[in-house]
């Protein structure tokens, strides 16, 4: 069964490993009891989180409307705790929902999400990247070459843009409602931002699904090597 496992959210706090101009994140997410309203934050740069009670710091990089949630997969959290030797809460990758059940890796760009129960506001969700890592995860996390290490796992999780706005708590059933008909998954995106940039022509076939800056640069990169 396809299942959200928690909801997170973080509040700004003080750290020495962001490069933040006021030196704060909200990467620290901790799950919440009962409801959480959701909805489309607004464009990047002004729109901070889709979460409501949810804090986005640096909005030079994160947040906005094609960066509103960010979902991670609870066997991805186990993986790691075997790998690391240690414990991974729910939330500790700085995701908003962690899911069991459902393959994000796997999830195609432009992939949709309904959340909720039945006889509630349900969330429409849409897939649009994957996570990039970047020095605030690693310092969060206290491991040593982590970016590194994290990259060539090729997990990243995904982000997700807000279609229909609703409400959404623990234990509600998630459930794909549209799968686009190409293969540009979100395992496959993130290799072509990061390790296999020559897959970035690949990424076309997602369309306007997704993120608009990985579009760009698909898009820059293909007219550079066309013929």
């Amino acid at each position: 069964m396809m299942q959200l496992l928690s909801v997170n959210v973080g509040r700004a706090e003080a750290v020495p490993y962001t490069d933040h101009p006021q030196g704060v994140t909200g990467i620290d997410k901790r799950p919440v009891d009962g409801p959480v309203r959701v909805a489309a934050p607004g464009p990047k740069g002004v729109g901070a989180s889709g979460l409501a009670g949810d804090t986005v710091c640096d909005m030079r990089h994160h947040g906005g409307d094609d960066q509103a949630v960010y979902a991670m997969a609870r066997e991805d959290l186990d993986f790691w705790e075997r790998e690391l030797g240690r414990t991974l809460p729910n939330g500790s990758f700085g995701e908003n929902l962690t899911t069991v059940g459902l393959d994000i890796s796997g999830a195609r760009i432009g992939e949709r999400w309904r959340i909720g129960s039945p006889a509630g506001p349900s969330v429409l969700l849409e897939v649009t990247s994957g996570r990039i890592p970047c020095r605030t995860f690693q310092g969060h996390l206290g491991e040593k070459g982590w970016v590194k290490r994290f990259t060539l796992n090729g997990a990243p999780g995904a982000y997700l843009r807000v279609l229909e706005p609703g409400e959404i708590r623990a234990g509600d059933p998630v459930e794909i409602v549209h799968r686009p008909d190409h293969d540009v998954t979100v395992a496959l995106q993130f290799r072509a931002t990061t390790t296999e940039r020559s897959l970035l022509p690949r990424l076309l076939a997602a369309g306007p699904a997704l993120h608009p800056e990985a579009l760009a640069t698909a898009r820059k990169y293909a007219e550079a090597y066309a013929g």
